[in-house]
């Protein structure tokens, strides 16, 4: 009972081999890793991507299956955080990342839109008050309540909006397309090949792409990703078509989905355990699985079979911001990571953002997510 994603037939890679020393060693074969290896082989430079497992076989090939504009703090909290004008600027970085994205994936990403919806009426309050935000400044969006929900919604949430550009990807299939892009483009892609010391790579320049898997090449900055396990389950398929998008509530611990063939993907309900699901892990429990198959059970009316169980680690960063630049002290060493849970999108742009600024292009955001500000905070 593996990832749901991972089941997929996995189409051939081009083989590559270089000649000599790679400009660029990228470690992280997930979706961060295959896009900073394929902008950097765009720009002309010889790319070396390093996997530990498979190419999607860590977050990109473990995680909801959501691709979501913004950040992972909510749009009226970043402008209060960020200052409206930074907020709005990465607000429209992230939708324009998302259609971009859409270009690459193909037919592994849909654009349905997506529900956030609350559970209780001071969820309802705060949910609200993002709309308001995201509309005062100009960005898409729609309320629902009440009848306006589908009938197995309503049941358990007051309200929702609606981000009617966002959509439902299959992360593993994106990534592979990724990869095949960047073999083409020249990159040499070394599956079960872990890096342990990047002092032993023959590289320029070395991209940590690891997210939330600890990869033991960050030093004291290790810690400041922190390894965060997500569980979810999938359903035999089902007939009924009753879900046509990506659905999140109750602060993010509930998420769903109804994948193309009728399954129903389920996952979240953290907070059943908090405490145990700040490990890097990838195992599920039955507490947790528990809850999600009584979720299940009540969203749908019935108990349905589960096929498929699996966890996946992301990486928890506490303001809530990536963390993407060089790493403080070294002259060779960049990281990219840190989506706390938003990685599909973020981590896209994100691996394209570390590639601009090694090869010297404008980098908006840079600053606001250089890894010098956890030395700060710390």
């Amino acid at each position: 009972m593996g990832s749901y994603w991972l089941d997929a037939e996995r189409p051939r890679l081009p083989d590559v081999r270089l000649q000599g020393p790679a400009d660029v060693a990228v470690v992280g074969g997930g979706i961060t890793g295959c896009a900073c290896a394929l902008a950097l082989a765009e720009g002309g430079l010889r790319v070396v991507l390093h996997e530990a497992r498979e190419l999607a076989g860590g977050a990109s090939g473990r995680n909801g299956g959501f691709a979501l504009r913004g950040g992972a703090m909510a749009y009226d909290r970043a402008r209060e955080w960020l200052g409206p004008e930074p907020a709005r600027r990465y607000w429209e970085w992230t939708e324009r990342s998302l259609h971009d994205l859409t270009e690459v994936a193909g037919d592994a990403l849909r654009r349905t839109g997506s529900l956030r919806l609350a559970a209780d009426e001071d969820e309802r309050a705060e949910l609200r008050d993002e709309f308001d935000a995201l509309r005062d400044d100009g960005f898409a969006a729609e309320w629902s309540e009440g009848d306006e929900l589908e009938p197995p919604v309503r049941r358990r949430f007051a309200a929702a909006i609606l981000h009617p550009d966002d959509a439902m990807i299959h992360p593993a299939r994106a990534t592979w397309q990724l990869a095949i892009r960047s073999a083409q483009a020249g990159v040499e892609i070394r599956e079960h090949s872990r890096v342990d010391d990047p002092g032993r790579l023959d590289a320029d320049r070395i991209v940590v792409a690891t997210d939330g898997y600890p990869s033991g090449l960050l030093g004291r900055f290790e810690g400041s990703i922190i390894p965060t396990r997500g569980q979810m389950l999938a359903t035999e398929p089902i007939s009924e078509r009753l879900f046509d998008r990506p659905h999140y509530g109750r602060h993010g611990y509930d998420y769903w989905h109804q994948a193309a063939d009728g399954r129903i993907l389920a996952g979240g309900f953290r907070d059943s355990d908090l405490a145990s699901e700040f490990t890097a892990e990838e195992a599920t429990t039955p507490r947790i699985q528990s809850a999600l198959e009584r979720f299940l059970a009540d969203l749908l009316g019935r108990a349905p079979r589960i096929t498929h169980r699996w966890a996946g680690i992301f990486g928890l960063v506490p303001d809530l911001l990536p963390v993407v630049g060089r790493l403080p002290g070294s002259d060779r060493i960049w990281i990219a990571g840190g989506y706390s849970g938003h990685g599909n999108v973020l981590g896209f742009a994100c691996g394209r953002l570390v590639a601009a600024a090694i090869l010297g292009e404008e980098t908006p955001f840079l600053e606001l997510f250089d890894p010098r500000r956890l030395d700060a905070v710390g």
